[in-house]
């Protein structure tokens, strides 16, 4: 699928969810999106356009949480990189473990390192620090000392 195909579809599905769109590279698009949407984007991203979910990342700045959700097309190399942004007062969001095994992992590490809440994770153990952290302390944050 082209990218500009992409974005058509996910417009059509979600237009008034969609925040921006953006061309990083030939092959790399970036859509920001409504968080409290990121389950029914990410279920359609995956069961409806068939895209395959790699990897998020998250990374923490002045204007609050931000988690890349990225999904691939397989079929000719595109990246798509759905953005959110969480506030610092309550950086939670879905759980895309919940119909994605392949979150689960990066979800507990993301809650672990950065205190990001996945509201209705299957899994919410514990997976870096082995329960010897301190409760709130959360070493990838800028405010970490």
């Amino acid at each position: 699928m082209r990218r500009e195909e992409f974005i058509e579809k996910i417009k059509s599905e979600f237009a008034d969810h969609i925040l921006g769109t953006e061309y990083l590279r030939a092959n790399r698009v970036t859509v920001n999106v409504d968080p409290d949407f990121i389950l029914d984007i990410a279920k359609f991203l995956h069961q409806k356009i068939r895209l395959r979910f790699i990897i998020a990342s998250a990374y923490h700045t002045k204007a609050g949480f931000e988690i890349l959700y990225h999904f691939s097309d397989d079929s000719n190399g595109n990246i798509y990189n759905i953005h959110v942004l969480l506030p610092h007062e309550k950086p939670e969001i879905q759980s895309l473990a919940q119909f994605l095994v392949a979150a689960d992992w990066i979800e507990r590490e993301m809650h672990e390192l950065f205190g990001v809440t996945f509201l209705n994770h299957p899994n919410p153990e514990k997976l870096i620090s082995e329960g010897n952290w301190a409760e709130g302390v959360y070493p990838y944050r800028k405010d970490f000392n």
